[in-house]
């Protein structure tokens, strides 16, 4: 059985639940609480403290790309979306039909939607990448608001050298 690990990570556009074991992160969500509930521990994994580590450089315009291990479960069409998303390069963003054209399957725009909003991973698997076809933002789990908030950080540290 594995067990699982959870820390509260406090990001600029608020706190991060961060789930994993030993060997990898399975979930990275934004809470709707305000104050970091679960902090680090003595037991706490490296890999959950590596993330937090990366997401700081990513806050801080030093990292682009995520190499610590993660891990996620769901259908193969969800992980073809979920594969096709890290993809996408920093600051640069892709509609629903971009993806699934990637895919292979371009009549799957509604069921790229579906599994983008199924992502566990925010930030590192880039879901706030994904915009509407008409270059609108749409849906984003953690809210519209840090969806722009991510693509306009993206974008002004794009050319900072990490």
């Amino acid at each position: 059985m594995t067990i699982n690990y959870k820390i509260d990570y406090e990001s600029p556009i608020g706190i991060v639940e961060i789930i994993g074991n030993h060997k990898a992160v399975s979930s990275i969500l934004f809470s709707e609480g305000d104050t970091v509930k679960n902090l680090v521990q003595a037991e706490t994994p490296a890999v959950l403290l590596e993330c937090c580590n990366q997401l700081d450089e990513y806050f801080n315009g030093q990292r682009q790309e995520f190499t610590f291990p993660y891990h996620y479960e769901g259908t193969n069409f969800q992980k073809a979306v979920w594969d096709t998303l890290t993809t996408i390069p920093y600051a640069a963003t892709a509609s629903y039909k971009d993806i699934a054209t990637s895919i292979g399957n371009e009549k799957a725009i509604r069921a790229v939607g579906s599994a983008n909003g199924k992502n566990k991973l925010s930030i590192v698997i880039p879901c706030h990448r994904i915009i509407g076809s008409s270059g609108k933002l749409t849906g984003y789990a953690g809210g519209l608001w840090r969806k722009e908030w991510l693509l306009q950080h993206e974008k002004a540290m794009k050319h900072v050298k990490p």
